[in-house]
C-alpha cells in the first residue's frame, strides 16, 4: 500500500495553499499520496453538516481543500476499489457509504481506518483530533497541523497493517488483503468491543489484537479506552490529512 512521497510541486502547493486562510473554520487539506484512486468518505456528525456530499474521488497525487465551519464534528475514511456509474451508484471493497459515490449522510463499512476531528474555533478552543483503528484498518493515514499552532500533536497509523494481519481477521479481494477487522469487528464480543458490562474503562482492557494495532502504529486509537496516547489536540488554521503518508 506505501508509495513514493508526495510529489515535491504537490507539497510546495500545499504549503503555499496553507497560508491562505479559511474564513471563520478550519482549513483541511486532503491528499492522496497512495498508488491508487481512492474515494475519500466524509460524515459530519449529529447536527453537523457533512462537506461535499459525503464523498468524492481523488487520484495520486491529487489534493482538495475542504473548509470546515467552526465547532464542526465528523470524520473522513479512504474507500478503495470503487466502482461508480454515471449515476454515481456502485460498490468498494472497503470503506463502501451504502454503494454511493456521494455518502450524503451514509458511515463507512468497517473495516476502515478512521480520521475522527472535533473542532474548536479560529480564536481560542483547541481541535481534537485522532485516527482510529477501533473498526479495523483499510489505508494508512496521518492528520498534521499546519502553520502556527499551540499544544499540537500528529494522529496517524503510517504502516500498512494488512500486511501482518492476521488471517482471521483479513479481507481479501481478488487475493489481496484489503483490510483488517478489528477484534470486536471479527468477534462481536462485548469484551472486544467494550459494551455491556464490559463499557466502562475499568472493565474494558485492549485486546490482542489492539496490543498489535498500537506497537505498529502507537498514534492511533487501538480501542475505545485509548485516548491517553491516541487523542491529540491542537490550535492550528489548517490541517493536512495525507492517505499513504511517507514514514
Amino acid at each position: 500500500m506505501h508509495a513514493p512521497p508526495v510529489p515535491s510541486l504537490l507539497i510546495i502547493l500545499i504549503f503555499l495553499i496553507s497560508f491562505c486562510a479559511a474564513a471563520d473554520g478550519t482549513q483541511l487539506i486532503v491528499v492522496n499520496n497512495c498508488r491508487e484512486t481512492i474515494w475519500p468518505g466524509i460524515l459530519g456528525n449529529a447536527g453537523h453538516d457533512t462537506p461535499s456530499d459525503g464523498g468524492f474521488r481523488l487520484t495520486f497525487g491529487q489534493q482538495v481543500i475542504l473548509n470546515l465551519p467552526e465547532r464542526w464534528s465528523g470524520r473522513i475514511w479512504a474507500r478503495q476499489g470503487c466502482c461508480f456509474d454515471g449515476d454515481g451508484k456502485g460498490s468498494c471493497q472497503t470503506g463502501d457509504c451504502a454503494g454511493q459515490l456521494h455518502c450524503a449522510g451514509a458511515g463507512g463499512a468497517p473495516p476502515a481506518t478512521l480520521v475522527e476531528m472535533t473542532l474548536g474555533t479560529s480564536t481560542n478552543a483547541k481541535h481534537y483530533y485522532d485516527v482510529s483503528l477501533v473498526d479495523g484498518f483499510n489505508v494508512p493515514v496521518s492528520m498534521i497541523p499546519v502553520g502556527v499552532g499551540v499544544g499540537c500533536g500528529v494522529a496517524a497509523c503510517e504502516e500498512d497493517l494488512n500486511a501482518c494481519c492476521p488471517k482471521n481477521l483479513a479481507v481479501i479481494c481478488q487475493g489481496k488483503v484489503v483490510g483488517c477487522k478489528s477484534a470486536c469487528l471479527a468477534t462481536k464480543d462485548p469484551k472486544n468491543c467494550c459494551t455491556g458490562e464490559f463499557a466502562e474503562r475499568k472493565s474494558c482492557k485492549p485486546s490482542t489484537i489492539s496490543h498489535l494495532f498500537k506497537v505498529i502504529c502507537p498514534r492511533a486509537y487501538s480501542y475505545p479506552y485509548d485516548e491517553s496516547t491516541g487523542l491529540k489536540s491542537c490550535r492550528a488554521p489548517r490541517y493536512v490529512i495525507t492517505f499513504c503518508p511517507p514514514n
